[in-house]
């Protein structure tokens, strides 16, 4: 038996955009996502009030290295946690140079540090590589991990019992709003993405836990809609790439259409900011036209 804690990192100061989750056995609990450093401050008082330091815990998973899923990690090694991620990440961890040179390319180097804060290295001895379908048994828990690209190549999600942690690739879902897919640079890929929703599937989820944001019930209806997202955006962007346009003439026509397909399916302006706090519109726009550009040069 376990116990499933959602923590709410309030990012931005702002409730249900990333979470972190808590996993209680018997022996030390396990953390999957670390969060962002910005919010390095909630985690622990969350993790207090739980009754728990840092240092308590048996191990961190991630599902993948992006700063909103990763960027607190260091500080649990640096407690003597070992962190559990995809082979690919290691490296990036290792040495962290590269991953904040190419966020900073997306975000802007001013606004780095209110949105994520440092990012420092972490030692290799305290970096667990984890290869696909893989079981991880921590504490009397048994997590397997589901090699998951689409999003990133380097992402991870995990499996506990019937439960499913699917970090980005399980799409974004916040309230009662629709679920809609993060599509930043550099690693989207679509057919990978729709394969690592199948496997997923396969593994027949009775609940899914979204980073951004909690648990969905409804896994196959929330997944079949998901592809059907991906799929439309997908196609949207498609169609601007073989008209040549250039991403800052697509950029604000394609954060309108996003807009009224949520305002469509119920999403007032209120939850529409979330949304954009959560998978700003704008990111996928690159991301996207990456995709096409690379797929028709065959080097997809």
């Amino acid at each position: 038996m376990h116990t499933i804690h959602t923590i709410d990192l309030k990012f931005q100061k702002v409730e249900k955009t990333i979470a972190s989750f808590l996993i209680q056995g018997k022996g030390k609990p396990v953390l999957i996502e670390t969060g962002p450093h910005s919010t390095w401050n909630q985690l622990k008082s969350s993790l207090q009030h739980l009754g728990f330091k840092p240092k308590d815990l048996a191990a961190v998973l991630l599902t993948h290295i992006h700063f909103d899923h990763a960027g607190a990690a260091w500080e649990f090694a640096k407690a003597g946690v070992k962190v559990y991620l995809h082979p690919k990440g290691i490296t990036h961890l290792s040495n962290p140079i590269k991953l904040w040179n190419s966020a900073a390319k997306i975000y802007g180097d001013e606004k780095m540090d209110t949105l994520w804060g440092p990012m420092e290295s972490i030692d290799p001895n305290f970096l667990v590589s984890v290869d696909d379908m893989e079981d991880v048994s921590i504490e009397g828990l048994t997590f397997t991990s589901i090699h998951s690209p689409g999003h990133a190549s380097h992402h991870i999600a995990w499996q506990l019992g019937e439960s499913v942690f699917t970090g980005d690739v399980g799409g974004v879902k916040i309230k009662n709003g629709p679920v809609v897919p993060p599509c930043p640079p550099p690693d989207i890929h679509i057919e990978a993405w729709k394969s690592s929703i199948e496997k997923i599937s396969d593994c027949h989820p009775k609940e899914l836990y979204l980073t951004h944001f909690g648990k969905i019930s409804n896994p196959q209806e929330h997944l079949s809609q998901l592809i059907s997202v991906l799929d439309d955006w997908a196609i949207w962007i498609k169609r601007k790439f073989d008209q040549n346009e250039l991403a800052e003439e697509i950029t604000p026509e394609f954060m309108n259409y996003t807009a009224k397909q949520l305002e469509n399916k119920g999403a007032g302006k209120d939850l529409q900011k979330l949304y954009e706090l959560a998978n700003p519109s704008w990111m996928s726009v690159g991301g996207l036209l990456r995709y096409w550009k690379l797929k028709t040069e065959g080097r997809l």
